[in-house]
């Protein structure tokens, strides 16, 4: 994974305009920039680049961007580009369609077709996921039908696209150099697979897109159910109205079985909260409790295979503290 930051604080006052719009072309594509606040523009961006996806994480005082037929016809890198508002809104006008967005609201563009773009009031703050059109295993006639529409990122697989941004954005730091082709992967599946739904044409996306979805969906829930004692295979498989050996087929790819991925959660979350100097008065055997270990017992052998240590010696060691 390769990071780079844009900041206008970086350089002076008179500059800073145009130092933004020099960004955003390298960003996105190049457009014609104004805004009311050009001779105090203030502005930062990191560029988050994973293969041939660019995730970009930023904030902007109100300006408006547009791209003309004559700048598509000087530079083209043919791209959807999706954005997620987290504060602020942004006005959207592509393909004679218009939209306002808010918060959790995601839409994407076409880097081909002229768009009108205004950040009106107050900060923009948000996120953007750039992919090359080449990648989406869609018909692009049948994309262009949701381009500046409304795409939910708190249902479905919107919401696990909107997660991973989310999370990258917040944490961009605990991924390595060897995840990146995996997370440009990932990204590609869950755009495409959010396009999907909302064209309703999940034939037309690949099988193992489906099946990474699939996945994605299946450890989240496994994430967010932790605490429940009584997660299983047959529980999750429920859930997703899939046969418990269609559950342990998607994790053949994975090192661990569907018990084994649910045990080494539980497991690491518990490690997380030893660790936290927050939470060194809770009794071990509560925060054991609280990741679904009925018995401490259980939890101590588990834990001691995993890291080799007690899980009261764990957390004297990690806080540096004697024994």
């Amino acid at each position: 994974m390769i990071e780079t930051v844009f900041r206008t604080d970086d350089v002076a006052a008179a500059d800073r305009f145009d130092y933004w719009r020099d960004c955003m072309a390298k960003l996105m594509c190049p457009t014609d920039m104004t805004s009311a606040y050009d001779s105090e523009f203030k502005a930062e961006s990191r560029l988050i680049q994973l293969g041939a996806v660019s995730v970009w994480p930023g904030q902007m005082q109100p300006l408006r961007w547009r791209r003309t037929p004559r700048l598509i016809r000087q530079s083209d890198p043919e791209l959807y580009h999706l954005s997620l508002p987290f504060q602020g809104a942004v006005a959207i006008a592509q393909d004679d369609r218009t939209a306002v967005h808010r918060a959790d609201q995601m839409y994407f563009i076409d880097t081909s077709l002229p768009f009108d773009c205004d950040v009106p009031d107050g900060p923009l703050r948000g996120v953007g996921l750039e992919i090359p059109k080449a990648l989406v295993p869609l018909p692009e006639g049948d994309v262009a039908r949701l381009l500046t529409r409304r795409l939910s990122a708190r249902d479905g697989v919107g919401s696990l696209l909107a997660g991973l941004l989310g999370r990258l954005v917040d944490d961009a730091a605990s991924f390595t150099d060897a995840d990146g082709p995996r997370l440009e992967t990932v990204l590609v599946d869950l755009f495409t697979a959010t396009l999907a739904h909302h064209l309703d044409a999940q034939d037309a996306v690949p099988a193992e897109s489906h099946r990474r979805a699939l996945t994605l969906r299946v450890q989240a829930f496994i994430r967010a159910q932790l605490s429940d004692p009584e997660l299983t295979p047959g529980m999750v498989a429920a859930a997703h109205h899939i046969s418990t050996s269609h559950l342990h087929g998607l994790f053949r790819d994975q090192d661990l079985t569907v018990s084994g991925w649910i045990r080494h959660q539980r497991l690491e979350h518990a490690r997380r909260d030893l660790s936290d100097p927050a939470q060194y008065a809770v009794p071990v055997h509560r925060i054991a409790a609280r990741w679904g270990f009925t018995h401490h017992a259980v939890f101590s052998r588990a834990f001691c295979a995993a890291y080799g240590v007690p899980p009261r010696d764990y957390r004297q060691q990690s806080l540096g503290l004697g024994a």
